[in-house]
């Protein structure tokens, strides 16, 4: 069983601001640097253009709950559940994602790994602060 790590970062924004810029998986790659390479279209999917070549990811349908949850499929890879949610709160909202350890990561692994999707939660924080108001 993998190790569950919570990182979250609040929001000067509401959850529902929040939840319209962030949800379209066009606006991914503005902050998500594991998807800053071209993300495109593929059938009824998106596909990620990555140094290892083209990288499957499925996102959660669009919803009324914050949830913002991804798949990678690393090529030859399991794939790689990617839990994010976004968390109402009276002063805007909390951006909550879980990372879970695979077996065989060691301590250093996983660490540079939380520490690389603190950097991403700050960039979606930095983006969506920076978003005029509508």
């Amino acid at each position: 069983m993998s190790t569950p790590r919570h990182i979250g970062i609040s929001i000067a924004c509401s959850l529902e601001r929040a939840y319209a810029l962030l949800a379209p998986p066009e606006h991914f790659p503005l902050w998500a640097s594991g998807l800053a390479g071209a993300l495109r279209r593929a059938g009824d999917g998106w596909l990620a253009d990555t140094p290892h070549g083209a990288m499957p990811v499925r996102f959660s349908p669009l919803n009324d709950y914050g949830v913002l949850d991804h798949w990678l499929s690393p090529p030859g890879q399991a794939e790689v559940y990617i839990p994010l949610r976004l968390l109402a709160r009276d002063d805007g909202c909390e951006l909550v994602l879980t990372l879970f350890r695979p077996p065989g990561v060691d301590d250093a692994r996983f660490e540079a790994d939380a520490a690389w999707m603190a950097r991403d939660l700050a960039a979606a924080k930095a983006w969506l602060e920076s978003q005029p108001a509508s």
